[in-house]
């Protein structure tokens, strides 16, 4: 008796099907993944407006202002403006709208805060920031 063994494996044809399937979807896979990472690195300019909005609030709340126009960087109990940091150029209050500004390495974009006036509810609304066409915010 005499029996032949069989060949297992994959077939050239087989295989370049697997790596053109695998370049397919890292083509796709690879520019969602850019877009996630600038997304995740826009948080830290979003994250920049924060001291201003808190202290925007205390300053309403406590009387020390009484209109959009006393809310400038370094008055009334408002930081200064801040320097570049990471992937935050600027962020800066003046006349009670926020704005924080971006580098290059995210697009260059702002984000901008204008609140409703100096009296409590104050809402905050991010319309005209340029963050929003990007899809960064």
């Amino acid at each position: 008796m005499n029996m032949q063994k069989s060949q297992q494996g994959f077939t050239l044809i087989e295989l370049m099907i697997v790596v053109a399937i695998i370049g397919i979807l890292a083509s796709i896979a690879l520019p969602a993944y850019q877009t996630y990472t600038k997304k995740a690195k826009f948080s830290e300019v979003v994250l920049a407006a924060t001291p201003y909005k808190s202290a925007f609030e205390v300053a309403a709340q406590t009387g020390r202002i009484t209109s959009l126009a006393d809310a400038d960087a370094g008055t009334n109990g408002m930081p200064v403006a801040a320097g570049a940091s990471g992937v935050v150029a600027s962020a800066t209050i003046s006349n009670g709208i926020i704005t924080a500004t971006g580098t290059a390495e995210v697009d260059g974009v702002d984000y901008e805060l204008t609140p409703n006036g100096v009296s409590a509810p104050i809402q905050w609304s991010d319309t005209t920031s340029t963050c929003i066409a990007t899809g960064l915010c």
